[in-house]
């Protein structure tokens, strides 16, 4: 059994999806496995995990209208507000995304779709330094 276990830095520019699909496959290729499971877990609260369409930008930007119209900002029944009004709705995001995804290795990659790609969706407007650990699993082929 091979393991490898890193964590990656990701500087987000703000609220949004941000590719970390080629970041993750370069751990899945150092780590020598061939068959297994790659594991992305993020160590934050208020952004989080999404595989996502990676091909037509439209669909990040309806799912990002779509959590917005879901956790606005300005509700009136927020108590978590001591970071700004985008604090509360940052965390609800994340709470209805995932801060972990799982993803088969197959032949030493990751078993993505054609269409398919690894976000780290920043929930809060200004951009941050957010840190992730990939753990990935498996036998070599």
């Amino acid at each position: 059994m091979k393991q490898l276990q890193r964590q990656l830095a990701v500087a987000t520019r703000g609220r949004g999806l941000h590719e970390i699909t080629s970041a993750v496959a370069e751990l899945v290729a150092e780590s020598g496995v061939g068959t297994g499971l790659c594991v992305v877990f993020c160590t934050h609260t208020s952004c989080s995990l999404i595989v996502q369409e990676n091909a037509d930008p439209s669909a990040s930007a309806d799912l990002l209208a779509w959590l917005e119209r879901l956790a606005p900002e300005g509700d009136p029944h927020y108590t978590h507000t001591a970071e700004g009004p985008d604090d509360m709705p940052a965390h609800l995001r994340a709470a209805v995304t995932r801060t972990t995804e799982t993803i088969p290795v197959v032949d030493g990659c990751l078993a993505l779709g054609t269409w398919q790609g690894l976000f780290l969706a920043e929930h809060r407007r200004r951009g941050s330094r957010r840190r992730l650990v990939v753990h990935v699993t498996g036998e070599s082929d």
